[in-house]
């Protein structure tokens, strides 16, 4: 019974590491790592209390998580 405007994508957070190959010379062979933490926004109007339990309730899997503002 909740009306449900999304999934809205927000900027994706990049963040690139670069590290050296060898441990002690050649500075010049490196590599990089990258790291992208994306978002989504759903937004939930005119909820109830069934609503906002069955959403306290998802088991998401790891390494997502949830943010719930009333």
């Amino acid at each position: 019974g909740a009306v449900v405007s999304g999934p809205i994508p927000l900027p994706t957070r990049k963040s690139i590491i670069t590290v050296n190959k060898s441990v002690f010379v050649d500075k010049k062979s490196r590599e990089q790592f990258e790291y992208r933490s994306h978002k989504r926004l759903i937004d939930i109007l005119s909820t109830g209390s069934q609503t906002v339990d069955a959403l306290m309730k998802l088991e998401l899997p790891s390494g997502v998580d949830v943010e719930i503002k009333v």
